[in-house]
This record gives C-alpha cells, sequence and structure tokens, in this order.
C-alpha cells in the first residue's frame, strides 16, 4: 500500500521537523499535513469527507496532546470510520513506554496498527512506509 496522504497528529513541533527531516532523507515521497491536537486531526477528516475527498491513508498518531488527546481522537474517531471511503493505517507513535497505555492500545486494535516509541528512527519509518513489492 502506497500511502501519500499522511497526517501527524502530534503537539511537539520539533517532532514534525523530526518526521519531516526523516521523510526527507529517506526519500519517502509524502507530504504530511500536521495537526496540534486530535480535535483539529478529526476535523481535518470531516472536512476532506465533506469535501468528497480521501481520508488520509495514514495517521501517527500522539497520545498525550491538549484539548483531544490520542484516545480521545480514537474514540471520535470510531464514530466516523463506517463513512469513511477507505481504511486508514493508524500507529501510535508516543514518548510513553507505560505499560498501561500500551495495553490500552490493544484495546483500539481494529484502529490501531502498531505503537512506536519516540523517537522515531528512520527504520520504524522505513517499516511504516515500505510497500511491498
Amino acid at each position: 500500500m502506497k500511502f501519500n496522504d499522511v497526517f501527524v497528529v502530534d503537539d511537539d513541533k520539533i517532532f514534525h521537523f523530526i518526521i519531516k527531516k526523516l521523510l526527507l532523507n529517506n526519500n519517502i515521497n509524502v507530504t504530511p499535513k500536521f495537526f496540534e491536537n486530535g480535535l483539529l486531526a478529526i476535523e481535518g477528516i470531516k472536512s476532506k469527507m465533506d469535501r468528497g475527498e480521501n481520508p488520509p491513508d495514514l495517521i501517527l498518531l500522539d497520545i498525550n496532546m491538549p484539548i483531544l488527546d490520542g484516545w480521545q481522537f480514537l474514540e471520535e474517531f470510531k464514530i466516523i470510520k463506517d463513512k469513511l471511503a477507505k481504511e486508514i493505517i493508524i500507529y501510535i507513535v508516543s514518548s510513553s513506554d507505560n505499560q498501561s497505555d500500551m495495553s490500552k492500545a490493544n484495546e483500539y486494535q481494529d484502529e490501531v496498527k502498531d505503537y512506536y516509541l519516540k523517537p522515531m528512527t528512520a527504520e520504524d519509518l522505513k517499516t511504516i512506509f515500505s510497500y511491498p513489492a
């Protein structure tokens, strides 16, 4: 699967910068859209739906954010996901190695594909963006 439209949902500007650099340095040709919190990202998905556009292919989701955190985003996402024209792949990317967060991620198996710890490495991104030949 090729990811063209990527949402990065994270309030950390340094993480935004690192992701841009990693994508560029690894020739991963996508243009990420950045959202500071889960609410803005949900609104971003809904406005795409309202305009008849495809939802993003991939979401990199942080857990700890203001306004609407990653878990709240997932709850909102569950409500709208059946109305989406296609499946969105979601990876949690968090600085939390807290076992309760990792366990909680398992409760969202239908929504979340995997859990990555920050800082993300080039290898992590290659794993996410590697397409079957």
